[in-house]
Formats: structure tokens, sequence, C-alpha cells
């Protein structure tokens, strides 16, 4: 048989694979593609096939006329519904039309053959065992039902509908006694909570009260749940029975106070008190309640808390009852992110609202021990502020010093130093301490402060603070220490130089000035360099400021500076009228101010003169000097000369240059560029020597023709 290869298969007999390929026909092309002049229509399609189609073929009807006819009738219809039970043993459909044509021929005994056969085959399938039932009760067989019936419970204990059905076909016959055994059979197989209530409601509806309270203790026991104990209670409060129902609530807040549903247990129940007009039972079980059932469980018993008090209580029971439900809303905040500090500053913040000293350091102290996981400054910013406003209240709400005390300190030596710190922090201990008179203790918190995480503002402030007490001496050594601790910067000399001049120490000022200016790197030195600068003008000094000056060009060139010093030259004939006001003469004045612009005059062309030949490029900042110049000698009235100036002054050109993008592209912008007077000169003889070149090649050209 294996030479039959791939077309052979036993299922199709003597054909092969290929005579079983369905042959579609070829589809064919269409030529003319152009619409057709009569359009037809889906709907039109459908109609002609409708009407073109054939009448269906129906078997003809058949009469039996005898006894013979039916007798074969029926050998037929056994015959094939066998012959299906054989070819499909497994479908139920077919088991179950067998039974029922044998049920329509009313023979009852092989119907009843029939179901057998099929519950042999499988008595796990619950459908058999009801449409088995279902044909024994509809043809009044009551014991064969009940057999049936309690063959079914017994085999399948656990399936709830044939027990429902059994009960209710001897509820319906009257038979209460046989109703209620059946129901204390279901039960001892402990079936879940609608068999329980279920029996109940039976044993309702024939107003056994007693029997139905046995069986909710029965219920409770099988099913220690909230639901069922809620169910029990209301069952004793809808018969008055209001010391049961509560003995009913009572058991089960003993049994269930930590189940997951026991928020709805607490609300029954306050509900069951409120009802009874119990309005101070009810308030203890909320309180009860919110204090054992974890926050994030107790939504529903917050609300209706804050509901009964707006109801019953006084205004503090509503307010507290309205802090009780945002303070669950923090503690479920909290719990989900303990590192959430803002969370936390919204409890505290309610908490200092309410008042309770307890509770507000217990919620401090909680926060606090949160210490962020990472030792970056950028988790520590917002936790620090616990710690700052735990202080604070304790200073200035509790006034309790001591323990102030030991929040600094603790928070102090929390923090890693060596990687960050916080000024505020050292601030804010040392000003504790001075307003409580502790002026050692303050000193030695900046002192610690200095030495182990030193910070301008911890400098700035401690110098502050000495000077504010007088002791100059502190503070010559505090600045001895902020300069040994960053040389580079600029504030920290020019105060203490400011410091030493305040105490009419013009020659340390001085020094400490020239110290200043000659280290190797400055944070600003443009703001140290004016600081000297004016310091000297103050003296009086005016040769040593142009010496500055001076000095200051040396190390840049920028054209500030060099428009700075012209400024100065030219109010230097002020500065010395206002001191030598008696000694001299006007004439003699306005001969040293005719002195003071040339002196100007001649720095402005200097600077000029430095762009022009040795930074040609720096256009911009050239032509600013020019216009800076400018306006001085239009300042100097009569003694001015603007014509020096403007035959200086360059030409504004608007020009174009070409850019580049980054997808390669490329566009033009404008620019202002400057044309200085030297500049085009010399364009006018580069033109002049190309016409004389052109000239001579053309001389040249026709003496050789």
């Amino acid at each position: 048989m294996a030479s039959g290869g791939k077309d052979s298969d036993r299922t199709l007999g003597y054909m092969t694979r290929k005579d079983t390929e369905v042959k579609l026909p070829r589809p064919t092309r269409v030529k003319n593609k152009t619409p057709a002049p009569v359009q037809i229509t889906a709907e039109q399609i459908l109609r002609e096939a409708r009407e073109r189609q054939e009448a269906e073929i129906r078997p003809p009807k058949q009469k039996i006329t005898d006894s013979t006819e039916l007798s074969d009738y029926r050998l037929r219809r056994r015959k094939e519904f066998e012959d299906q039970i054989r070819r499909a043993r497994w479908n139920i459909q077919v088991w179950v039309k067998y039974a029922q044509w044998e049920e329509s021929q009313k023979d009852y005994a092989r119907a009843r053959s029939v179901w057998e056969r099929a519950i042999e085959g499988d008595y796990r399938n619950h459908t058999l065992w009801l449409k088995y039932a279902e044909f024994e009760m509809k043809n009044k067989f009551v014991n064969s039902a009940r057999n049936v019936w309690d063959r079914a419970v017994t085999l399948l204990p656990r399936v709830d509908q044939l027990w429902y059905k059994y009960i209710h076909m001897e509820e319906i016959l009257g038979n209460i006694a046989g109703a209620r055994q059946i129901f204390e059979r279901w039960m001892d197989w402990s079936p879940d909570q609608q068999g329980w209530l279920s029996f109940i409601k039976f044993e309702l509806r024939y107003n056994e009260i007693e029997r139905a309270r046995t069986i909710y203790e029965r219920f409770v026991l099988c099913h220690p749940r909230v639901s069922a104990y809620i169910r029990y209670a209301k069952f004793e409060m809808k018969g008055g029975e209001v010391a049961r129902c509560r003995g009913v609530y009572e058991r089960a807040t003993e049994k269930l106070a930590d189940d997951e549903e026991a928020e709805q247990l607490f609300v029954a129940f306050a509900e069951f008190e409120e009802r009874c007009k119990e309005v101070e039972r009810a308030r203890f079980i909320y309180k009860f309640a919110l204090d054992h059932i974890p926050k994030g469980r107790a939504e529903d018993l917050y609300r209706k808390f804050v509901a009964f008090e707006k109801q019953y209580g006084d205004k503090e029971g509503i307010e507290d009852a309205i802090v009780g439900k945002r303070r669950f809303q923090y503690e479920d905040e909290v719990r989900k992110n303990p590192l959430n500090y803002d969370s936390w500053f919204d409890y505290v913040r309610l908490e200092e609202s309410v008042g309770n000293k307890d509770r507000i350091r217990e919620i401090y102290e909680r926060a606090i021990a949160n210490v962020p996981p990472a030792d970056e400054k950028r988790y520590w910013q917002r936790y620090i502020y616990l710690w700052i406003n735990y202080a604070l209240y304790e200073e200035i709400e509790n006034e309790d010093v001591e323990r102030t005390r030991d929040v600094y300190r603790e928070c102090l030596k929390l923090i890693p130093h060596n990687k960050f710190s916080f000024a505020k922090l050292w601030l804010l201990a040392a000003q504790f301490e001075i307003r409580q008179l502790n002026l050692t203790g303050a000193r030695q918190i900046l002192g610690n402060a200095i030495g182990q995480a030193p910070k301008d503002k911890i400098f700035k402030k401690y110098i502050e603070i000495e000077l504010q007490l007088g002791n100059m001496n502190r503070c010559r050594k505090l600045y001895e220490r902020y300069l040994e601790w960053s040389p580079e910067n600029c504030y920290a000399w020019s105060k203490y130089a400011e410091l030493e001049r305040s105490l009419v120490e013009t020659e340390r000022a001085r020094a400490i000035f020239e110290l200043a200016i000659s280290q190797p790197a400055l944070d600003m030195p443009e703001l140290l360099w004016k600081a000297y600068i004016d310091f000297e003008i103050a003296e009086g000094e005016l040769e040593r400021t142009r010496a500055l000056y001076e000095r200051l060009l040396d190390r840049t060139k920028h054209y500030k500076v060099w428009v700075s010093f012209a400024k100065f030259e030219a109010s230097a004939a002020e500065l010395e009228e206002d001191e030598n006001e008696d000694e001299e003469q006007e004439e003699g004045v306005l001969e040293h101010k005719k002195d003071c612009i040339e002196r100007a005059r001649a720095i402005f062309d200097r600077a000029n003169t430095y762009y022009k030949d040795s930074a040609p490029e720096l256009k911009e900042e050239r032509a600013t000097l020019l216009e800076d110049w400018l306006n001085m000698e239009t300042r100097f009235g009569n003694l001015g000369d603007v014509s020096i100036v403007r035959s200086k002054l360059p030409k504004k050109l608007k020009k174009r240059k070409q850019i580049s993008r980054e997808d390669g592209s490329t566009e033009y912008e404008e620019y202002i560029d400057y044309m200085y007077p030297e500049e085009s000169q010399t364009t006018n003889l580069k033109i002049l020597e190309a016409a004389y070149k052109w000239k001579k090649q053309k001389v040249a050209a026709s003496e050789d023709d």
C-alpha cells in the first residue's frame, strides 16, 4: 500500500486526491471595459436570482392508515435512531430526540429505557438528569421522578440546579416535610450562600421563624463572612428583635474585625444603631472602626462618618470628622509613597491646624524617619525642610528650647557634609542660639560650618554678625579664612577692603586691593578693578588712579576700559577744582580743564590707533568708541572739537553673507559693516593703480601694432 504515494487516501475510496479537486472555470478577460448603456443594480440581480430559483423539493406527507404501516414506520424510525446512536454515541441531542420520540409514541417504557441507556453512557451530564426527571414529571410518574432526582443528587451533589428542581417538585406536590428533608441533605454538603438563603426563604414562606433562625446560625458558622452576618442581623431587625440583632453584630465584630470587608460590617452596625436612635453608640462604632480598619479600605466609612456627624454632631464633631477624612487621605498617600515629602508637609499642616502636640510630634518623627535613599543633594532639598519646620514648630509653638536644639543637632549630624551641605540649616541653628543669647553656641555652630562645609552664605552671615557686634578683629580673621578658602572671590576682596576703608585703614585697604589684583584667577575681575579705581578716586589719588588704568590697559584693551579712562581724565578737572577751590584762579581753572580735555582726547586717540593698527577686525567696538568720543566732545561745549572725531567716523554699510544650513541649503543674512576713512582711501588707490596698469598695457599693444 506504500506505493500509493501522496495521492492515495483511505477516506477517498477508489478516487485519487486529484479527482476530488474542484476545477473552477477560467475567468474571462473583459476587453471592452466601457460602461454598458443599461446599468443593472445589485437589487435587480438578487431579485432575478430569487425569481429563477427552483421550488424546494419536499418529501410527500405520509398517512398511516393501519397498524401494519404504523409498525413499519416505528421500526424504520427506531432503526434510524439506533444507527445514529451507533455512529455518534457521545451526541446527547441524539439520545434526547430518541427518548422524546418514544415519548411521543406513548411508549414510556421504551423512552425510560433510552434515558437509562443515555445516563449509563454519561452520568456526569446533569442536563440528561434534568430532562429525564422532567419526562417523568410531565407524564405524572411521581415516584419515578423522585427516584431519578434522588439518584441525580446522590451522584452529582455539587450541582445546585438538581437540588432546586427536586425541592421545587416536592413543594409543588405539597410535601413540605420531604422538601425540608431534601434541604437538610443538601446542607450537609455545605453549599454556597445562595443554597442556605433558599432554605431560609423556604422556612419563612411557611412562617417557621425559629427554624429560620436556627438555619441562620448554621449559615454563619458555615460561611463566617460579613455579608452572612449582615443578612442575619437584618432578619432579626425585620422581626423586631433589636437585642438579638445587636448581639449578631457584636459577634460579627469580634470575629471579623480584621476581615477585608470589615468596613461594610461597621457601617451596617452603625446605621442599625442610628435607626435605633442610639447616636452615641453609632459614633463610638464609627470611631472604633476608623482606629482599627486600615486607611486604604475605609473610604466609604469616612464618608458615612462625615455625613453622620453633619446630621447629629456639633461643630467640633463635624470638624473632627472632616479632619479625620483628610487624615485618612494623607495616611493613604504617605503609605503608598513615604518619600513624597509634599504629602508629609500637608499632613503636618493638617495636624497643626488641629493642635494636638503629641500627634504633631509623632507625624514629624515619622516624616523625618524617611531619609532619602541616595547621598545626592537634589533628593535632600525637600526633606531638609521637614527638619527646619520641626525645629521652628518646637521653638515657636511649643517654646521648648532644648528640644529645638536637639532637632538642629540631630539634623546636622544626619547630613553627609563631606558630599554636600545646607548653609540655610547652619545659619538657622546659629540664629536660634543668638535668639537664646548664647553667642558662644552660635559661634561654635558657625565655626563648625566653616570647618566642615564652608559656603559663601555662611561666611557672609558670620561676618555680618561679628560686624554688628563690633568685633573687627574677628571680622578680619573671618575675611582671611574666607579668602584662603576662595581666593578668586572678588566680592570677598572688595568687602574686606571696604571694611578696612570704613575703619580709616587706607593703606591696609590698598594692600588688600593689590593682593586681590595679583591673584592668578578671579571670578569677576572687572568689578574688583572698578572697586579699586573708585577707591583711589574717592581718596583723591589721581596719579595712582592713572597708574591703575595703565596697569589695567596692560591686561585688557576692552573699549569700555578706554572709555572709562577717558571719562576719568575729563572729570579730573572737576575733582581738582573741588579740592583747590580757594587756591586756583578762574583762568588757571580754564587752562587746567583744557589740559584734562587734551589728556582725555589723547586716550581716545590711543584707543583709536590701537583698534586701527592692532585689532582691525573689531570694527563695531571701534565705532562704539568713536561715538562715545563724539558725545564727550559735544558735552565739552566750546572747549570741545567735534570735527576731530567726525573725520574718523566710519560709514555704515548693509551687506549680505551666505549661511549654510544643517540640511545643506544656503541662505543670505544681512549685517552691518563699517568702512573707515583709511579703508576708502586704500580702495581708491587700488582703482587708480588698476586703471594706470590697464592704460600702460593698451599703449604697449598699440606700439606692437
